[in-house]
């Protein structure tokens, strides 16, 4: 008869002992074997998990370049249409600021003549040529409008209307070479001729003859006026400034040059005296 094994607890306790040492004993041979693996894994995988990183890095950074490019463009474009807009704006707020300017020059010179009636208008045509010699301004008859009446701009007389339409008027300005002004002296009131010159005007001034000045009382820049002994010319209007002065060879007679009062490279709005000179012919 066989003998029955007794399965007691003692018998338990160094089974499980058995077993758990068997179990230390697999993880640690697990750990030496996996560890040559893993090693070896990772000097595989590693540079090319770098590449990777490296590559989707670069990537990354071009996109997010491109994308600061597009943005950068955008509000490039809308600068570009902000400074345009502001251009334009300027630029009306130069143009209306010069038209103030030339509109406040005209009030001013239509106070310093009170005793002339006068009306107002703009030049819309000249003659070829650097200056306005001859023009063209947009009032005719149909404003009262008349030929020999003078026009004033800029601070003083530019010329007169030798041509007059329903709706023009041709000017003749002072610096013409068919120009001959009256003149004289404000200081002292003695006359003298002023003739335009295309030629002198190229140095900014234009002529004058047949001044009596015993005194030497006019000197440069002194102001130059019409005469009151004009047959055309109403008295007083300021013509210019003497530039230089010099006695005649009779010893008895100055000429010289004037600066003239308005610029007669530029002119675009004048005022047209409506009164007439008085003087015999005229009064018939």
């Amino acid at each position: 008869m066989k003998k029955r094994f007794n399965f007691t607890s003692k018998n338990l306790l160094v089974v499980m002992v058995i077993v758990c040492i068997a179990l230390i004993l697999a993880t640690m041979t697990s750990k030496l074997v996996m560890k040559p693996l893993r090693d070896g894994t990772g000097f595989i995988v590693a540079p090319f998990q770098n590449s990777v990183n490296r590559i989707g890095g670069w990537l990354s950074d071009q996109f997010s370049g491109f994308q600061d490019v597009q943005k950068l463009s955008k509000e490039n474009k809308d600068l570009r249409a902000q400074i345009d807009e502001l251009t334009t704006k300027n630029n009306a707020l130069v143009q209306q600021q010069s038209e103030l300017d030339r509109l406040e020059s005209l009030y001013q010179l239509d106070k310093e003549y009170p005793q002339y009636s006068k009306v107002g208008a703009e030049v819309i045509s000249k003659d070829p040529g650097n200056w306005y010699s001859t023009f063209v301004v947009n009032k005719g008859t149909a404003d009262g409008i008349k030929v020999n009446m003078n026009v004033i701009a800029q601070g003083g007389l530019i010329g007169i209307v030798t041509e007059v339409g329903r709706n023009w008027a041709q000017v003749r300005s002072i610096i013409d070479d068919d120009s001959n002004i009256s003149a004289m002296a404000q200081s002292t009131s003695e006359p003298c001729i002023v003739t335009g010159n295309l030629l002198s005007m190229d140095s900014g001034k234009i002529d004058f003859s047949g001044l009596r000045d015993k005194d030497n009382a006019v000197i440069e820049g002194a102001s130059i006026v019409t005469s009151n002994i004009s047959d055309k010319y109403l008295t007083g209007l300021l013509v210019g400034y003497v530039s230089d002065i010099s006695m005649d060879s009779n010893n008895l007679t100055k000429s010289g040059t004037i600066i003239p009062v308005a610029n007669f490279r530029s002119l675009r709005e004048v005022l047209i005296i409506t009164d007439l000179k008085q003087t015999k012919e005229n009064s018939k």
